[in-house]
């Protein structure tokens, strides 16, 4: 027997669910807490929905001292992947089936079991989460090797105003980058990937990025603010920034006194008629027929 408890092999816990196993992952990892230096992995393994799924998954761990945790709402494949499980000496967990089969006798009324109905149902909230999470991800150009995944991208000089303009828009549901522009400072390649009709820079008159600056550098206690608020230095910036935008073709938007609501209405505005049902550039789910298409060890 492969998954001998006690054996000190043990290093992996697989979760398995017809969703996206969030919920699964949440509680495995809150139990692991509690086994400090423990050394064990957790490996989610999202959308299973089909027997051939369930095979494939088998095999690549039925050598590994594992559990597989699952919660799959279809009470066919949860005995399928246990059966499978118990011919092959692997410990299965289910967290589905006790709870689905302990309301269905209280309410009288047969479950749906319908995968992917919470996140459908949910989807709204998951999608606005995500895009704050890659909001903030994204920050003042943190990570550039994944720029070309946001829907929309802001460039602007410092204190422009890039930050909260992106942070709105992410609680709107929009993934959202934000690259500092730099006089001098080369910008990320990774931004050529991008299609310049989802690049906006951000265009701010010289008194009001003067004032944002000086405010900036007052919070911080800086004695000397001339070269980074001064406003013959901001004056060349806007200009050499300008250059750079119209020399790349970007859309420019003037956010000079304006409420970031509208700065953003604006935006999402162009990307809505540019892009239409494309604006939103959805994560792509493979066809659920291929028996490797979901599983990702």
């Amino acid at each position: 027997m492969k998954n001998m408890l006690g054996s000190g092999k043990f290093q992996m816990i697989y979760i398995a669910s017809c969703g996206e196993g969030v919920n699964a992952f949440h509680l495995v990892e809150s139990t692991l807490v509690q086994f400090p230096d423990s050394d064990i992995s957790v490996v989610k393994v999202p959308r299973l929905r089909t027997e051939s799924q369930v095979d494939d998954l088998i095999d690549k761990v039925k050598d590994i001292e594992s559990i597989i945790v699952h919660t799959i709402v279809d009470s066919n494949l949860r005995r399928y992947l246990t059966r499978q499980g118990m011919d092959n000496h692997i410990v299965t967990i289910d967290l589905m089936g006790p709870i689905i089969s302990k309301i269905e006798t209280f309410l009288d009324r047969k479950p749906l079991e319908t995968p992917g109905l919470y996140r459908e149902i949910h989807l709204v909230n998951l999608e606005q989460v995500s895009a704050i999470d890659f909001a903030l991800a994204h920050d003042d150009g943190l990570n550039p090797e994944s720029i070309a995944e946001a829907e929309i991208v802001l460039i602007g000089l410092s204190r422009a105003g890039k930050t909260p303009l992106s942070m709105y828009m992410s609680v709107l549901g929009w993934k959202v980058a934000n690259i500092p522009f730099v006089p001098g400072v080369p910008m990320p390649r990774s931004l050529d990937l991008v299609d310049r009709r989802r690049v906006f820079a951000l265009n701010i008159n010289p008194e009001q990025l003067q004032a944002h600056r000086r405010m900036r550098q007052e919070s911080l206690g800086a004695k000397d603010i001339y070269a980074y608020s001064g406003k013959d230095e901001i004056e060349k910036e806007i200009e050499h920034a300008q250059k750079y935008f119209i020399t790349k073709g970007y859309s420019m938007i003037n956010v000079s006194n304006k409420p970031i609501e509208t700065s953003a209405e604006e935006i999402i505005e162009m990307i809505t008629r540019r892009f239409k049902a494309n604006a939103h550039i959805r994560d792509f789910i493979p066809h659920q027929g291929s028996p490797q298409s979901n599983l990702t060890l």
